[in-house]
C-alpha cells in the first residue's frame, strides 16, 4: 500500500515537473520571440553623446498607420529607397520623371538615412535654412533636394509644390522628430580622415577597386539592379547611370570619407575594412573614371573662397592646377589659403 502510494505521488511530482519544464520552454521560446521581433539597431550606440541613443529609435515606416499624414511619409520612404521606380527615367509616368540616372537617395544615405556616418539625414529638416557655400545664400530643405536631385540624381528640379517632395520633406521630418532642435548629432555627415599628404595613387586605386569593390560593384563599375526593379541593389560608380560631375561625391576628399565608414559592403565607423591612405586612393581611381557633365558649373561657389579644396572643377581663386585639386596633393592648397586668406580648408 505504501509503495503503491508512493509510486502516486511520485508520478504526481514527476508530471508537475515536466508541466513546468514545458511552461518554462514556452516562456523562453516567447522572450525570444519577442526580442527577435524588436528591430535591430540602425546604427551605433557607442556614439556615446547621441541624445536618446538616436540611432536606436523606432525608424520602421511599417509601424504607421493609414492616416492622410502616415501614408505621405511612408510614401517619402518609398520615393527615398526605390527613387528610380517612381522619379527615374524610366518612370511610369513620365511627369515625375525629375532624375536622370538610376540612383536611390538610399544609395548614399544610407539605411533609409539613417545610417551614422553615412551623410545621415536625422535631425536634417532642423538644421534648415542653411547657408551653404556652393549657392552662397541661405536656402531650404527643399533646395537642398533640388541640389541633389540635379547633381547626384543628374536630373532637374522637383516644384517646390510637388506631392513627391512634399512626401520626401514629411518623410524626413518624421526620421527627424526625436532630434535636437538643432538637429546637431554625432555621427551626421561623415567620418574624418587623415588626408595623405601625397597626390592620389591612381594605380592603387584601380588595385584596390578589382580586390574589394568588383564584388559588388562589378568589373566596369555599373553596379547592380534588384530583380524586376529600376533600383540598384548596388550602384553604378560612373557611366550614363551615375552622380554627374557637379556632385559632392566627385570630391575625392569627400568620397574618401563616405568609402571609410561604409564600404565594402558591411563596414561600419566603429570596424573600417579600408585605410585612410586606402580609401584615399580607391576614391580617386573613381572620380577619374567617365560620368555625366552638368552645365554650368561656373556658377557654383560665387565667394570662391567658400570652394572645397578637392572640387575637381575651376574657377578656383589660386593657382594650382585642376589636376591637383582633384587628385592632391592637398596640403599645399590648404596651406595657401590659410596663409594667404586665414582661411581654413579642411576639404
Amino acid at each position: 500500500m505504501e509503495n503503491s502510494s508512493f509510486r502516486s505521488i511520485s508520478k504526481a511530482l514527476r508530471t508537475i515537473l515536466y508541466c513546468f519544464s514545458a511552461l518554462l520552454l514556452l516562456v523562453f521560446l516567447l522572450l525570444g520571440a519577442l526580442d527577435y521581433s524588436f528591430d535591430e539597431p540602425l546604427a551605433y550606440s557607442e556614439i556615446a553623446e547621441s541624445p536618446e541613443n538616436i540611432y536606436y529609435m523606432n525608424y520602421d515606416v511599417g509601424t504607421l498607420g493609414d492616416n492622410q499624414r502616415d501614408q505621405l511619409i511612408k510614401y517619402g520612404y518609398d520615393l527615398f529607397v526605390n527613387t528610380p521606380d517612381f522619379l527615374g527615367p524610366e518612370a511610369q509616368d513620365s511627369i515625375l520623371r525629375f532624375t536622370g540616372n538610376g540612383l536611390s537617395c538610399n544609395n548614399c544615405h544610407l539605411l533609409a538615412g539613417t545610417k551614422a556616418f553615412a551623410a545621415p539625414l536625422i535631425g536634417i529638416v532642423n538644421r534648415f535654412p542653411q547657408y551653404r557655400g556652393r549657392e552662397d545664400k541661405i536656402g531650404t530643405i527643399e533646395e537642398r533636394i533640388n541640389g541633389c536631385m540635379e547633381r547626384s540624381m543628374n536630373g532637374h528640379v522637383m516644384p517646390e509644390d510637388q506631392h513627391e517632395m512634399k512626401a520626401l520633406v514629411a518623410y524626413l521630418t518624421w526620421l527627424s522628430r526625436y532630434s535636437t532642435e538643432d538637429g546637431a548629432m554625432e555621427g551626421q555627415g561623415f567620418v574624418d580622415l587623415e588626408i595623405p599628404e601625397r597626390p592620389v595613387n591612381l594605380e592603387k586605386g584601380k588595385q584596390l577597386f578589382v580586390s574589394v569593390c568588383v564584388e559588388c560593384h562589378g568589373p566596369s563599375g555599373q553596379g547592380k539592379r534588384k530583380e524586376g526593379s529600376y533600383v540598384y541593389e548596388y550602384p553604378p560608380l560612373w557611366g550614363l547611370d551615375s552622380y554627374n560631375n557637379g556632385a559632392g561625391m566627385t570630391r575625392v576628399i569627400t568620397a574618401a570619407q563616405f568609402i571609410k565608414a561604409n564600404m565594402p559592403f558591411g563596414t561600419t565607423y566603429l570596424n573600417p575594412k579600408l585605410s585612410d591612405e586606402e580609401a584615399y586612393d580607391v576614391a580617386g581611381y573613381i572620380n577619374q573614371q567617365q560620368r555625366p557633365s552638368k552645365v554650368n558649373l561656373e556658377r557654383d561657389f560665387p565667394n570662391l573662397m567658400k570652394k572645397p579644396v578637392s572640387t575637381p572643377y575651376p574657377p578656383y581663386v589660386d593657382s594650382f592646377s585642376v589636376a591637383q585639386h582633384q587628385l592632391g596633393p592637398f596640403q599645399p592648397i590648404m596651406d595657401y589659403y590659410m596663409q594667404k586668406h586665414g582661411v581654413k580648408k579642411t576639404k
